[in-house]
This record gives structure tokens, sequence and C-alpha cells, in this order.
């Protein structure tokens, strides 16, 4: 009982704790003893250069690859050695930089079925009516990511910037809490980009969310911490305003290459 307690107590200050997580690759070091603790309702942005180890810490955190030493909590309870899917049903969701979408099906099919996926009844076959749940939550997707006008389009023939935003809206199916967005940015055009800042920065305040994004416009002014990453390891966490003016980030991540 004393232990539920507090977990609890845990779970309603922190959706992500990592203690000491690191991933080796052979004799690679990826990701080097990385604490971090993003709280309830936090929007985090995680900024490196290229071989920095964002994407991997990304991999750690939803079992893509788990880590091999350190734990993860996550809203209290301890999933370090769960499944990529168990994090899923326990409200983990994350976006990949490389679309993956049905590219032969509409929006909202794409969208109806990130519904069912995280439903109880994602294994039946019947074919929806127009009042199903799950086709209703598909469509207020889609209003919420701006993809309203052309939900009964085929993801083939969207922009890249929409097909991004399709995969937000995804992301946000089934009641996530926390959902882990890797370069949303990427290849987008500048209104595309302004779309995008309206929809991350229009989230409900319970989801917590952290990004990775070598945009700088777009990450400090959706986010409300900032931690650097250099050579797998933490550098520094502060405020948007702390880490832009920051000479030693200048340094190691502005002044470098990105990628």
């Amino acid at each position: 009982m004393a232990e539920a307690l507090r977990l609890n107590r845990a779970g309603a200050a922190h959706a992500l704790v990592l203690e000491g997580v690191s991933r080796t690759f052979g004799a690679l070091v990826a990701l080097d003893k990385v604490d971090l603790t993003v709280g309830a309702g936090e929007r985090r942005g995680i900024l490196g250069a290229n071989g920095a180890g964002k994407t991997t810490l990304f991999n750690a955190i939803t079992g893509d690859f788990p880590s091999t030493a350190g734990r993860i909590r996550f809203f209290g309870e301890d999933v370090t050695k769960l499944a990529p899917f168990e994090r899923i049903r326990r409200g983990m969701r994350r976006t990949y930089q490389n679309s993956m979408l049905f590219r032969g099906l509409s929006v909202l099919d794409n969208l109806y079925l990130a519904c069912r996926g995280v439903s109880a009844g994602r294994f039946s076959f019947i074919r929806p009516r127009q009042d199903d749940a799950a086709l209703e939550s598909a469509r207020d997707l889609a209003h919420a990511v701006h993809l309203d006008g052309v939900a009964e389009s085929l993801v083939s023939d969207l922009s890249h910037g929409q097909q991004r935003q399709l995969e937000i809206g995804m992301a946000l199916s089934g009641a996530p809490r926390l959902i882990l967005f890797d370069e949303p940015a990427a290849g987008l055009s500048p209104a595309e980009r302004r779309d995008l800042v309206q929809i991350l920065s229009a989230l409900p305040r319970h989801i917590s969310f952290v990004i990775i994004e070598h945009d700088l416009d777009v990450a400090l002014r959706v986010v409300d911490r900032v931690t650097v990453m250099h050579n797998g390891a933490v550098f520094k966490h502060g405020t948007p305003a702390e880490i832009q003016d920051d000479p030693d980030v200048q340094r190691i991540y502005l002044g470098g290459k990105h990628g």
C-alpha cells in the first residue's frame, strides 16, 4: 500500500524519469548515463548536433532499442524492461523522422486505424458505422491538426507538411499522456512551420511532450525547458532563453553542423 502511494505521488509529479540510462552498440557508447526528468504536462526540447544521441534517447524511452543500463519510469512505473507496445498501452506515443503512414489510404482512414489500434476492439474487421466512436475521434483529430479540408484525400496526395501534421494526429490517438516528436519540422516550408507551432502550442496541457528539433525558431517557441545533448550525454538544461544565449551551447550546437 505504501509503495502504491509513493508511485502515485511520483506519477503526479513526473511524466518521465530517466536515471543513468545508457545504450551501447558493441564498443560504441551512444548514450552515456543520461539523467532526465520531465514533469507532468511539461513540454521539453532536446537539442544537439549530429551524433549527440537524441534519436537513440527516444529509442531507449520507447523501447525500440532498449537501454543497456539505467532505469526509465513513466508516471511512476518502471518501464525499463517493457516491450514498446506495453509502453504504448500506458499512454506513450512517438513520431519518427521518416514517415510511417499508409499512403494508399485516406487521412481519415489513417487516423481511424490509429484510434482503433489503441482501443479494445482493435482486432475487429467489422466496417465502422458513421457514428462509430473511433471514427468520431478520427474526425476530431483531423480538426486538431488542421486537416479537416483534406480528410478524404489519399495520404500520397498530401504535401510533406500535411503528412507531418497527420503523424501528429495519429500520435494523439487514444488519450496519450506523453508524446515524443522526432524532428516534426524537418523539410517544412516557413508557412508549414508556423502551422506546426500553432498545432503544438494548442495541445492540451495534460499531455506532456518531448521534441527533438533542429529548427530553433520552432523548438524554443513551444517548450518550457530545454536539454542539450553532446556526445551521448546531457550537456546542459535550461529555459529556452537561457539555452539560446548560452555561449557553450552556441559553440557546440549553433556553431556546428545541423543534422
